[in-house]
């Protein structure tokens, strides 16, 4: 077996799929936002998402309690929908703070080696 036939993109689309709702949750953690800016701010940290992917997402993180929206008239379109971490989301997303700082502590460990 030679490097090309290794799906590297495959594994780092599994890894970006692994760390995207951790991703949501802290973008919300600073301001509310709506599906479309969270898809840029993704964009811009070369984390490539599409809104087939976004919006059953934010649903299902809604449903599970971590997150609730709002509908906001827009001076451009219809109106958007912003969603906010609920209480619960940011319990959840500060154990997830703590598991990824592990994590990142244990890869390091184990590339050092």
């Amino acid at each position: 077996m030679t490097y090309t036939d290794i799906n590297t993109d495959n594994i780092k689309s599994q890894m970006r799929k692994g760390v995207l709702e951790y991703s949501i949750l802290s973008i919300l953690e600073k301001e509310d936002a709506y599906a479309p800016s969270m898809i840029k701010i993704l964009k811009d940290a070369n984390m490539m998402v599409v809104e087939g992917t976004l919006y059953p997402l934010l649903t299902r993180l809604k449903n599970q309690g971590l997150l609730s929206y709002r509908w906001e008239e827009s001076t451009q379109g219809p109106p958007r929908k912003y969603y906010s971490l609920t209480p619960m989301g940011r319990q959840v997303l500060a154990e997830l703070d703590a598991t990824w700082n592990e994590l990142v502590d244990s890869i390091q460990l184990i590339r050092q080696r």
